[in-house]
């Protein structure tokens, strides 16, 4: 998990509103060029709308003993609550760079960079966040245990961001009271600023994680949003 400064995000959205007054060349970035044309216009994986999946969503049966910090400086406002066949919690997106180390993924890119992460592929390697879409779940504890609630490495995510849906894996973890951290890809795929220091997004974001899943090899994106398909549209036969 990235505890972002407030004095960053702050500078972040000043140095926004500034660009919005400069004429459209200013920044530098020809239009469909640069970070702009990195970025997808929108993400819509599988046959289950961002909708239907959010329709389920809207009341919480708490099965943690406890509620998560979205941030270090925030007080603890968020429980994950359990559904038939998965778990879900609504909060922002940190974005998590580490695992193998890339050009956009390194102690250049990311004061907090790890050349780990929990889980790797099938070779051995730690996963590789700028181009896998992988969820952070909180480490096990008091609080909440991810195994006991059928949650494992390599587990099927339905990211939910603006409408808005991305299939993941569950591929790293973070501490045990902050929750709300995804992968460089995820981010980017959902039209999320992917920089791992000042990026990510406060609020908005609703992550559904399918209990008892696993993505055989973990790296396979495509595997992931096949699987995902099917078990979001188990989520809205059962619930």
């Amino acid at each position: 998990m990235r505890p972002r400064s407030l004095t960053l995000t702050a500078a972040a959205g000043a140095a926004l509103l500034a660009t919005a007054f400069l004429p459209s060349n200013a920044s530098g970035l020809a239009r469909g060029s640069g970070a702009d044309a990195d970025r997808p216009a929108a993400a819509q994986e599988g046959s289950v709308s961002a909708a239907a999946l959010l329709a389920k969503v809207t009341s919480c049966s708490q099965i943690s003993s406890g509620k998560y910090r979205t941030d270090e400086e925030t007080s603890a406002t968020v429980p994950v609550c359990g559904k038939n066949g998965a778990v879900f919690w609504k909060a922002d997106m940190d974005v998590d760079c580490d695992g193998q180390r890339t050009s956009k993924c390194s102690e250049a890119t990311d004061p907090w960079y790890q050349d780990d992460t929990a889980f790797h592929q099938s070779d051995g390697r730690p996963l590789r966040a700028d181009t896998l879409p992988y969820v952070v779940v909180p480490s096990s504890s008091s609080l909440w245990n991810y195994g006991s609630a059928g949650i494992k490495g390599g587990g099927v995510v339905a990211v939910i961001y603006q409408n808005k849906v991305e299939y993941a894996v569950v591929g790293d973890t973070g501490p045990t009271k902050i929750i709300g951290e995804a992968s460089y890809a995820t981010a980017k795929a959902l039209g999320i600023d992917p920089d791992p220091e000042n990026g990510g997004t406060d609020s908005g974001v609703t992550y559904i994680l399918f209990k008892n899943s696993k993505v055989s090899p973990i790296e396979s994106h495509s595997a992931a949003v096949s699987l995902g398909d099917r078990l979001a549209q188990a989520f809205l036969r059962d619930n």
